[in-house]
């Protein structure tokens, strides 16, 4: 079982400023929505999508200005994380720092735990 004493997501600076560019570009949605799958290469995966509908069990992450949602299930394997935009050779991405997670894939967005 994991541990989601510290139900906390932190977002960096990087990423608050690239999910304000990107949310600027389309009105229509005012959030990025951060959520667990199952999938991947290692067992679990990440999905980002633009979002403009909140629910009940959303826990929101705000930062300068931007807006994370994370549903209830979601948070159960993210807490304690923090969510930063990688923008180097390979490519540029959101990706998410997981303490819970024991290995991920080269892309960043799946993982094992």
């Amino acid at each position: 079982m994991l541990d989601t004493q510290d139900n906390t997501v932190s977002v960096t600076d990087r990423a608050a400023r690239r999910i304000n560019q990107i949310l600027a570009k389309d009105p229509s949605k005012n959030a990025l929505r951060v959520s667990v799958s199952g999938g991947g290469c290692s067992g679990f995966q990440y999905e980002f999508d633009l979002d403009a509908t909140r629910t009940d069990d959303d826990i929101v992450v705000e930062k300068d200005g931007a807006t994370v949602l994370i549903d209830s299930m979601s948070l159960m394997y993210m807490s304690g994380s923090e969510i930063d935009f990688v923008d180097d050779l390979i490519g540029a991405s959101f990706q998410v720092r997981n303490p819970h997670a024991t290995a991920s894939c080269g892309c960043g967005t799946s993982f094992t735990i």
